[in-house]
């Protein structure tokens, strides 16, 4: 049975006009992809916001982190260089190498209502570290005891990490370095210790044998993790058969009466059409999937998510859920933040059992 999602009529909620650059030879070409958590009467949202070089003609131009010097250096290329491919708004590849054409930091949006935000002035997260060259994006945020712990991809000529960091407050923030190294991103932390172990979703991204897929972890202190095990991967023929990774943070629901985690995730389908569904796993060993979405719970069907900087494209960092509500926060076309109101029950009943 198809779910209904209700868009507010403000959708999309955050844009690129809303957001203040971070340094004035830098202009905001997205804000998407936000971590979600619910802090006092507070809805916070941790957005990625990408910054790209002001726009020049007849050339190209890529910013990345120099750690030598602190500061954001930008390369540039006329648009008849040899070799020079840019096929993908994502990327630059020329020289052999391939560069992001924006770098992204997060930032701190605070909200009463869960709808209207205010967005802090200046980054919560930045480059910081060789590891963070090409910039920090698509934050999770887990709430353990009465610390945020928040996993973001960490991206570089290194490749593609995931790091962490805290905070007690969503005003100071401690680093704690890689936890997941080269190439695996989409890593989602659950909110409590199973079996007296931390336990995350993540996604390694192979390359020549094997594909994206899921896979989980343990640990004893949320920065050395092992016990690695598959979860899920694609499905032929469906909705979700190119890839898929990790969305939000998972949550405890009762489902035919017994304990379970709903984690939303996102899948792939060619060409490059990325949509939202549910995998339901077991409550006491969340290695083992119970059910699964045989078609999305969120689609890209508005103009905002069929249409804009990589179109087709509904992503998801942060969820919150208030009984029978789920809030889900979402990137759109790699540009804006948008909101979708989905019904608790009607996600679990339209699930399958595997």
């Amino acid at each position: 049975m198809p779910i209904t999602a209700h868009r507010p009529a403000e959708n999309p909620i955050l844009t690129p006009a809303m957001v203040t650059p971070s340094h004035p030879d830098l202009e905001v070409v997205g804000v998407f992809n936000p971590a979600a958590v619910r802090v006092g009467d507070e809805t916070i949202l941790l957005l990625r916001v990408a910054e790209a070089p002001h726009h020049a003609t007849r050339e190209i131009a890529v910013p990345s982190y120099d750690v030598t010097t602190g500061r954001v250096d930008v390369r540039r290329w006329g648009l008849d260089t040899p070799g020079l491919d840019t096929s993908d708004p994502r990327l630059v590849s020329v020289e052999g190498h391939t560069w992001l054409t924006s770098i992204s930091h997060l930032r701190v949006a605070r909200s009463h209502d869960g709808v209207r935000f205010v967005v802090d002035p200046a980054p919560a997260l930045a480059s910081a570290t060789l590891y963070e060259a090409f910039g920090v994006e698509d934050a999770r945020i887990t709430r353990i005891d009465d610390t945020y712990w928040i996993n973001y991809t960490a991206v570089s000529t290194l490749g593609i990490a995931t790091a962490l960091a805290s905070t007690r407050d969503f005003h100071t923030f401690t680093r704690h370095g890689v936890i997941f190294p080269p190439n695996n991103r989409d890593v989602t932390i659950f909110p409590e210790r199973l079996g007296g172990r931390y336990v995350a979703l993540h996604r390694p991204m192979p390359s020549g044998i094997g594909e994206p897929a899921i896979w989980i972890a343990a640990s004893d202190d949320l920065r050395a993790w092992g016990d690695h095990r598959f979860v899920a991967g694609s499905r032929a023929g469906m909705w979700d058969d190119e890839k898929i990774g990790g969305g939000a943070v998972p949550f405890r629901v009762r489902w035919r009466g017994r304990d379970a985690w709903l984690a939303v995730y996102h899948g792939v389908t060619r060409p490059n059409r990325y949509s939202l569904g549910a995998l339901l796993l077991d409550g006491d060993d969340p290695s083992r999937v119970l059910a699964r979405s045989p078609e999305p719970i969120l689609a890209p069907e508005a103009p905002y998510e069929r249409e804009g900087f990589f179109g087709g494209v509904v992503f998801t960092c942060g969820l919150v859920v208030d009984d029978d509500l789920v809030r889900v926060y979402y990137g759109a076309a790699d540009g804006v933040t948008a909101l979708a109101d989905l019904s608790l029950d009607a996600i679990l009943s339209s699930v399958q059992e595997t």
